[in-house]
């Protein structure tokens, strides 16, 4: 199969981590429900990767269950910060060098500190961003943990 070959791609490849291309067709607005349904999958098994800024202005990932949005005041109260917001589709692509709808949290450009919501672990495989919208890479949920240093949190909410 041919897939893109994008930063994301090149540190897996790098870290030796097995992974598992998906290519859809990317719906604009249409997100991990979207995704889902073109490739079969359960969209809890979809993992969002979002970006987010404290009120210091300091970049953070937090990868969430498709099907699931993030508690801005419960992961404020985890950093324990003043306040988190998601970061404009501007810096987010600055801070991580991807386009908005294909952010990846592999291969970043800037290094930025990985949280992950703790029952992705309870999934044995999922599907996360590869680098480019319209494109998946499905690996085993503990390569979070492995290659991202990704911290559990649960902010989870819906």
């Amino acid at each position: 199969m041919d897939y893109p070959i994008t930063q994301a791609v090149r540190f897996l490849r790098e870290k030796k981590v097995d992974f598992v291309p998906h290519l859809y067709d990317y719906v604009e607005k249409g997100g991990t429900r979207e995704s889902a349904k073109q490739l079969g999958v359960d969209e809890h098994a979809v993992v969002k990767t979002l970006v987010f800024e404290t009120n210091e202005k300091k970049p953070l990932i937090v990868l969430m269950h498709g099907d699931r949005e993030v508690s801005t005041k419960n992961l404020a109260r985890v950093l324990n910060v003043k306040s988190i917001e998601p970061a404009s589709a501007d810096k987010a692509s600055k801070w991580t060098g991807y386009m908005f709808g294909g952010t990846s949290p592999f291969g970043t450009k800037t290094e930025i500190p990985v949280y992950v919501e703790k029952t992705i672990f309870d999934l044995e495989r999922v599907y996360i961003n590869g680098g480019k919208r319209g494109f998946l890479v499905e690996i085993e949920s503990r390569v979070l943990r492995e290659v991202l240093s990704a911290v559990a949190v649960e902010v989870g909410t819906g």
